[in-house]
């Protein structure tokens, strides 16, 4: 599972962490999201602030709505 900046600027920065986790769901589950693609706030290996938002189209999709919020 892929993560991103939700500011595309600070991937540069020596001590800064991408924040945004990128994931598909591949078809309906028992949490009740559907399938494709979301986003959800948070940094590796931690706990996600708070639910994931989506479904979307693509990936790219995902990552733009992520980063537009």
């Amino acid at each position: 599972m892929p993560y991103v900046y939700s500011d595309p600027s600070r991937e540069s920065e020596t001590y800064s962490l991408p924040n945004v986790e990128i994931f598909e769901i591949v078809e309906g589950d028992e949490s009740g999201l559907e399938a494709g693609w979301y986003y959800a706030f948070g940094f590796p290996g931690c706990l996600w602030d708070g639910e994931p938002d989506g479904p979307y189209a693509s990936e790219a999709d995902a990552v733009e709505a992520a980063r537009e919020e």
